[in-house]
């Protein structure tokens, strides 16, 4: 077997394309996974369990079924209720749902890692709920969790190959459909391989400067 590095050249246009897909993914998913994590991690404090058992009952449902069943379900079943996504759409969607229900448990221990006394010095200082939660609660708890979710980013990023099964030319798809036009399977892949791996350091990285700014 040789290395055919015109192989590579001819891939790269395709990676390219991939690439930006992937991180169009990874990017957006994050925001959903956080965003709707932090929701549910909040309505699961309310007082109520018309509230919390609900909410429970989903996310443990979303939690313990595998992605793929979920976005085989919104990419193919929505569509017979009338309910129709792009594919990129329904990949964003069912990744950010999916790890939102994981971001939900990283938020509500680093709600309960806050000290009983920044409570107590909110009560003191009669700080509505409002302001409580996001001057004084949320600011020290999402500092705390911030290298759990960081974690989820690279597990979300590596899970980006199985939009594939819905059609998403992400970078695994450009490198599957490459490989089946040419019979060149190694390049393209190892390409894929290698990116990924840059990526997640480079994520890795980033990671841990924001880590020593929140601490600093």
């Amino acid at each position: 077997m040789k290395w055919d590095w015109s192989a590579v050249s001819d891939f790269m246009p395709h990676f390219w394309d991939g690439l930006l897909v992937t991180l169009q993914i990874l990017v957006l998913g994050s925001l959903v996974s956080f965003g709707l994590g932090l929701v549910w991690a909040l309505l699961m404090r309310v007082p109520s369990r018309w509230v919390t058992w609900p909410i429970g009952v989903v996310t443990e449902f979303v939690r313990n079924t595998p992605l793929l069943v979920q976005l085989f379900f919104l990419f193919y079943v929505l569509p017979e209720w009338n309910i129709t996504f792009s594919a990129l759409t329904t990949g964003v969607v069912a990744i950010g749902l999916h790890y939102s229900t994981y971001t939900m448990q990283v938020y509500r221990a680093g709600i309960e890692g806050v000290p009983v006394g920044q409570w107590e010095a909110a009560t003191a200082l009669n700080l509505p709920l409002r302001r409580t939660w996001t001057a004084v609660i949320l600011p020290q708890a999402i500092r705390r969790v911030v290298p759990a979710l960081g974690n989820y980013v690279i597990s979300m990023l590596k899970d980006t190959p199985l939009l594939m099964a819905i059609t998403v030319l992400e970078m695994l798809g450009e490198a599957r459909l490459f490989s089946q036009q040419n019979f060149q399977f190694t390049e393209p892949l190892t390409v894929i391989g290698v990116a990924f791996i840059i990526i997640s350091y480079l994520a890795s990285l980033a990671l841990r400067a924001l880590e020593r700014r929140l601490v600093h």
